[in-house]
């Protein structure tokens, strides 16, 4: 494979070729009545009319008459949450044994393009319940009649990056709510088209970000409602997370580096923006009445380790040498909010580092830290903000601040090493726990689609900021002016 076939066959993946869009099931999805406004397409961002100095663009689609604002939306409740997986590889494989613990599930379905992975996700559930989910498998269609026979309450969406958004949307047409991996979309369009299709179905959309679900990011957001820092003020987020050994994964139906070696290859910004963004965000409550995204700059490192990496790993006439990696080593980010705060915001999957999110909240009377866990404040400890309070110190902390809901998962699934084992150190299984909770209970999500929307925006917005040398980017408002209406993100008890 060449280098333009390559970028082609990348391109065509991510729906950015107008014919590819035309002939895609995402598109047939959009046929009736939601079309995916033209202005916000082919990688180019909307250019607003009028927009405010630092706040979010003030001019955006107009939304399509009956479609409802979904900013604190809660669906009637439902007694037994029936769940189907589209996507049994990799990522929906790991799902589908958290999903099992989970009080209130059925999970009726499974689709994948591969036979081999939907059966052995159904095998799962037949060994742990004794009832055998229906299997859909083949074909690219094969999910949308999965969706119209089995006709699901909920569907967990986990297949490769290009295809969370067609899904998605489909997903809610055909009545489901959806769950969907990260990130939810790899467009600004497709995040509209999200948007669009949430508020016309009046379905939920929750990205699954399951690191808002980790213990010490509940926690700080417990310190943060209870006001243990002060008046917010800045924030640092990061994936940082040396992926290099997924180039080995070369086939699609072994694992991501057939497909996610591309986006190294012809994207330079941003590529994944939620896992340390997630938090953040919600700790400052963005989108959600206080204040919200405004503004981006962006800049990249060169880009000098993929393609090193390649050389050091495979023969000169291998696919990945043959490669342009665009893509630079490290991207960093400047957030403007609304209200004037600042967020740092680092991606970088290639370097030879130890992992991070960063996970550092300031605020006027002191701040929170992760990696490693380390606290400071004049509320805090002694008051001696000077120094951090962190290892064996920083227990008090937990004992005192922990979230009432990471304590009631803990009970409820065993004990804290039985949560540990339940997926990334149980984030994972608490994150469903609270998703299938809410249907359940007919409460709003934790994470509403809008939140989904705007933290996956940064990648195209990094983007184009660094194609302009770093020139601010405005973020589109998902909410077309209505987060000032949503409520916080509130402490679960």
């Amino acid at each position: 494979m060449n280098n333009s076939t390559s970028r082609r066959r990348f391109l065509q993946q991510l729906g950015l070729f107008t014919g590819a869009m035309a002939a895609s099931p995402f598109m047939a999805s959009t046929a009736s009545g939601l079309v995916i406004p033209t202005n916000l397409g082919g990688g180019a961002q909307y250019v607003p009319t009028g927009a405010s100095p630092i706040g979010p663009m003030t001019t955006y689609p107009s939304r399509p008459a009956g479609s409802k604002y979904m900013g604190g939306f809660r669906a009637p409740k439902l007694d037994v949450v029936r769940v189907a997986f589209i996507g049994c590889g990799k990522r929906g494989h790991s799902h589908v044994p958290r999903m099992l613990l989970v009080p209130g599930v059925e999970i009726v379905a499974m689709s994948d393009l591969f036979e081999e992975h939907a059966k052995d996700c159904a095998d799962k559930v037949t060994k742990a319940t004794g009832k055998t989910p229906a299997v859909y498998f083949g074909g690219e269609q094969e999910y949308v009649k999965m969706l119209t026979e089995i006709k699901p309450d909920a569907v967990v969406v986990a297949p490769s990056w290009e295809w969370h958004a067609r899904i998605t949307c489909d997903c809610m047409k055909y009545g489901a709510h959806t769950l969907v991996e990260v990130p939810m979309a790899v467009s600004i369009k497709e995040l509209w088209a999200i948007v669009d299709h949430s508020e016309k179905y009046q379905k939920h959309c929750m990205q699954l970000e399951n690191v808002n679900y980790g213990r010490e990011e509940l926690m700080y957001l417990n310190m943060v409602r209870q006001g243990v820092i002060g008046e917010l003020l800045h924030g640092e987020a990061a994936y940082i997370h040396d992926l290099r050994s997924e180039m080995h994964e070369e086939e699609l139906v072994d694992g991501t580096g057939s497909w996610r070696t591309y986006h190294y290859a012809q994207r330079n910004g941003n590529v994944y923006t939620t896992h340390g963004l997630g938090p953040v965000a919600q700790y400052m409550s963005l989108a959600r009445g206080e204040d919200n995204f405004g503004r981006m700059t962006s800049f990249s490192s060169p880009a000098r380790g993929r393609a090193k990496y390649a050389k050091e790993n495979w023969p000169a006439d291998h696919k990945w040498n043959k490669l342009n990696y665009e893509c630079g080593d490290i991207n960093t980010s400047i957030i403007k909010t609304t209200m004037g705060r600042t967020i740092m915001l680092q991606w970088d999957e290639t370097s030879p580092r130890p992992y991070s999110r960063h996970n550092l909240i300031q605020g006027t009377l002191g701040t929170l830290a992760g990696f490693p866990n380390r606290v400071a404040g004049e509320k805090l400890g002694d008051g001696n903000f000077h120094s951090w309070i962190q290892g064996e110190e920083f227990e008090a902390i937990f004992e005192k601040y922990d979230h009432p809901l990471y304590k009631r998962v803990v009970e409820h699934i065993g004990g804290a090493d039985a949560l540990r084992k339940a997926g990334h150190g149980g984030m994972d299984y608490t994150m469903f726990f609270r998703a299938i909770e809410c249907l359940r209970k007919g409460e709003a999500m934790d994470q509403n689609v809008y939140e989904g929307a705007f933290w996956c925006s940064c990648s195209e917005l990094s983007e184009k900021s660094v194609v302009q040398g770093g020139m601010p980017q405005m973020f589109p408002d998902f909410t077309r002016g209505d987060w000032k209406t949503t409520k916080p993100l509130g402490i679960i008890s």
